[in-house]
């Protein structure tokens, strides 16, 4: 498995510098620049040449790219454009935020989906079936940002329940039940979306394997329904289940950005809207940098549970 795991790693290194070229081709192909937004009709032209210079903006695009690949190689990826800040500090401080409300989310939208799943193939045709597979392709099909406006209308605005907004309340201490207070809206959110794409995975699997000899042979031998189908059925459609979980993660953090901004949760969803407004080429690489890794650890995650769901599963 560790072999595995390396050969991963130096495969995926080749890869990433290619995103980083490609990432870079784009953002500079994009019109406009970071000096637009020190533009003021009484700005000299002088002054703004001069902040072109001493960003490198006047550089030919493939030696900026170089300048920037030296920095990431020293282990540093530059400094906000905006707020002269680190980029390294600029995400680290935000992606723990970010990482916790998609854990969240995707912890939620498994504990809807798995049952939901399990119960409609078990339940195959019935109205419970098609009542769920209808409420799936619902789930789907939402809008995150509609949907996080209504649930603000409905659960903090009329009812007031929970907050609008942030990560805990100002003056309010941040203690465990105010985060969690305002970690609730936005997980459902993310979540509604993650459980009915699941549903109908989770219910597919299932049906395959509930179709399966060895699945009679053990109801046979007078085994209850409930361990047939929650031990021996769920365990062996847990393959095509992981794949679309680690599928799903990458998918979270596309999210977060609508998500983040709607309500102003100060993760790197909302840093990506910020730095895009901005035209904050190094931060904005930077984060395409962290999605890129996210993407490929996931991938390498799911087939790592690969093994753990499947002991015949070996890497070499």
């Amino acid at each position: 498995m560790l072999t595995y795991v390396i050969r991963r790693i130096l495969i995926a290194i080749p890869v990433l510098f290619g995103i980083t070229i490609i990432n870079f081709v784009i953002i500079n192909l994009a019109p406009g620049n970071p000096i637009d937004m020190y533009m003021t009709p009484d700005t000299p032209p002088e002054l703004l040449e001069l902040r072109k210079e001493q960003l490198g903006l006047n550089d030919p695009i493939i030696i900026q790219y170089f300048k920037w690949l030296g920095q990431l190689l020293s282990g540093n990826l530059g400094y906000s454009f905006s707020t002269s800040e680190s980029v390294v500090s600029l995400i680290g401080e935000r992606l723990g935020q970010t990482v916790l409300l998609g854990i969240c989310a995707l912890i939620i939208g498994l504990l809807i989906a798995l049952p939901i799943g399990i119960m409609s193939a078990v339940r195959q045709n019935s109205k419970f079936d098609y009542l769920m597979t209808g409420l799936s392709f619902v789930g789907t099909s939402i809008p995150q940002f509609f949907l996080g406006l209504v649930c603000i209308y409905i659960f903090a605005v009329q009812l007031g329940w929970l907050p609008v907004g942030g990560t805990e309340d100002l003056g309010g201490g941040g203690g465990f039940g105010d985060r969690i207070s305002h970690l609730v809206l936005p997980s459902i959110a993310l979540a509604v979306g993650i459980a009915g794409r699941k549903v109908r995975y989770i219910r597919a699997s299932m049906l395959d394997v509930l179709k399966q000899d060895y699945l009679r042979t053990a109801r046979a031998k007078g085994l209850k329904e409930f361990f047939v189908t929650n031990k021996h059925a769920l365990r062996n459609a847990l393959i095509p289940i992981i794949t679309v979980v680690g599928m799903e993660i990458p998918m979270l953090f596309g999210g977060a950005v609508i998500v983040e901004q709607l309500f102003q949760w100060p993760g790197i969803g909302q840093l990506t809207i910020q730095s895009i407004m901005s035209r904050d080429y190094s931060t904005i690489m930077g984060l395409n940098l962290v999605a890129a890794m996210i993407v490929l650890a996931a991938n390498l995650l799911t087939d790592i549970f690969y093994s753990v769901a499947d002991p015949r599963i070996q890497y070499h």
